[in-house]
């Protein structure tokens, strides 16, 4: 009888010890499967939210504090550096009013929830001091930023000369053996002539030999913005507020473009 008794003792040790640990066992998975059911909501785990803050946090600085949600946009600022590109009669460099109007579509577009990479947002070039052809190099550099950025399109933003200084009028160049970058190059001079009421409104016009336009790797065009080969458009190009106009101008063809594009 003694024994009967020592052995039920035992016996209730022994489950004394191993329920409880059956307890927390089975707390904790059910507590896992909480974890994973919340996280198959959410469409992430915790080391993917982490890596995912990372990045936003990088893109912000990049972007100005948009999300820059609906994708990348590359602004191409022409000319820099060593090379000024045009100078005015009046003694104005193309280099110069080329990154004005660049970093004011670049706001325009950040507005409206883009990711804006510009090749360059000082007056330098994009190239080494000790490089013998520099034009070359900063040209490649420039191809380089777009192919690295991924862009949904490329503007990139000159200004324009001919010797017949009576010509004037923005025109926007596309390469001729793209069908997106005629739709893009259409939508902008559209918008330029209607927006900036131009009395002789020019044409998009098609073209291979421009560099950008050839070996980039997106849909590209070549906004110039007016010719700095007259005298009087060359002081209109300096004026805050058709610069304005007209970078809001050259936004919206861009935003029509990718309307009709997704739509």
């Amino acid at each position: 009888m003694k024994l009967l008794q020592y052995f039920m003792l035992c016996v209730l040790l022994i489950l004394c010890f191993i329920l409880p640990g059956k307890g927390v066992k089975k707390r904790a998975e059910e507590i896992a499967q909480q974890r994973v059911r919340q996280e198959t909501r959410d469409g992430s785990g915790g080391d993917a939210d982490q890596q995912n803050g990372k990045e936003k946090t990088g893109e912000d600085s990049v972007i100005s504090g948009t999300s820059g949600q609906k994708g990348t946009i590359v602004i191409d600022a022409g000319h820099g550096g060593d090379d000024p590109g045009m100078i005015g009669p009046g003694g104005i460099n193309e280099k110069v009013l080329n990154l004005v109007y660049a970093k004011k579509l670049k706001e325009l577009l950040e507005a409206q929830g883009y990711r804006i990479v510009m090749t360059r947002e000082t007056e330098d070039g994009l190239y080494d001091e000790n490089q013998s052809n520099k034009k070359a190099q900063d040209m490649e550099r420039r191809v380089k930023i777009i192919k690295e950025s991924e862009p949904l399109l490329t503007v990139s933003i000159h200004q324009n000369s001919y010797p017949d200084e009576s010509v004037s009028g923005p025109q926007v160049f596309y390469f001729e053996h793209s069908e997106e970058a005629k739709k893009l190059a259409a939508s902008i001079q559209n918008a330029m002539n209607t927006e900036l009421a131009i009395e002789r409104p020019r044409t998009h016009k098609g073209n291979t030999s421009y560099y950008i336009l050839k070996r980039s790797s997106s849909v590209t065009v070549i906004v110039e913005c007016g010719f700095l080969t007259n005298p009087q458009e060359e002081e209109k190009l300096q004026q805050e507020d058709y610069q304005d106009r007209l970078a809001q101008a050259v936004c919206d063809g861009v935003l029509t473009y990718l309307k009709e594009k997704d739509g």
